[in-house]
């Protein structure tokens, strides 16, 4: 796996991720959101970089011009629900991408801090020979996207994969290296060191679709 790691490089991406942490500022729900949106698309535009370019004379009232433009057949998919807005502030910028969403939740089935994540929910195009782009806000244990990996295995196979993320942990980008295919690409904004006892991002932001969307029950 290829691993595009901005925590330490001089950005507005900082100004967005430090909004989203604060507690005194994330109670906005729709700054967190918008938030949200701005990191998908920075993002796209750093991954827009490795796609395949085709060129293509543009006529303009003036004469033509010959221009570089991406060819890439793009699938976005989205874990439900606090991607939503980070899929928008992709297809801001990869307008023409197909669109895929699938549900990831984890159940304690003893209450305790072991967790399973069920996949109840996928809507998806084929992804045969296509670039297919998982958004997950926030990797923590790295099970959620093992499992969207496990999920898409009768929509086809991809011919890339890239995963976009907001904030991960250490060990869950460790735990899905040798799951994905080596090629994949992993862009995310910030990395933490840890993880809690319930597998949670520390020191993380909280809970994500808490934040964008309110509490669930």
């Amino acid at each position: 796996m290829i691993v595009h790691d901005f925590s330490n490089k001089k950005s507005v991406l900082n100004q967005f991720i430090s909004e989203m942490r604060d507690v005194s500022i994330q109670k906005d729900s729709m700054r967190f959101r918008k938030n949200i949106e701005r990191i998908g698309e920075i993002l796209s535009y750093e991954m827009s970089k490795t796609l395949n370019y085709k060129s293509q004379l543009v006529r303009t009232p003036l004469g033509e011009k010959e221009m570089r433009v991406p060819v890439n057949d793009l699938v976005v998919c989205s874990i439900l629900r606090a991607a939503l807005p980070f899929h928008n502030g992709i297809l801001n910028f990869f307008d023409k991408a197909e669109n895929a969403f699938i549900s990831a939740f984890r159940h304690h089935p003893d209450g305790d801090d072991d967790f399973e994540v069920i996949v109840k929910y996928l809507a998806s195009p084929s992804i045969e020979n296509k670039t297919l782009i998982l958004t997950d806000p926030m990797l923590a244990t790295g099970k959620t996207l093992e499992n969207v990996l496990k999920a898409f295995e009768k929509h086809g196979t991809p011919k890339q994969i890239h995963i976009l993320s907001i904030i991960g942990a250490k060990p869950g980008i460790e735990y899905i290296k040798p799951i994905f295919p080596e090629n994949t690409h992993l862009w995310i904004a910030a990395v933490d060191d840890t993880l809690n006892s319930r597998g949670y991002i520390v020191p993380g932001l909280g809970d994500a679709g808490d934040l964008a969307f309110g509490e669930k029950l």
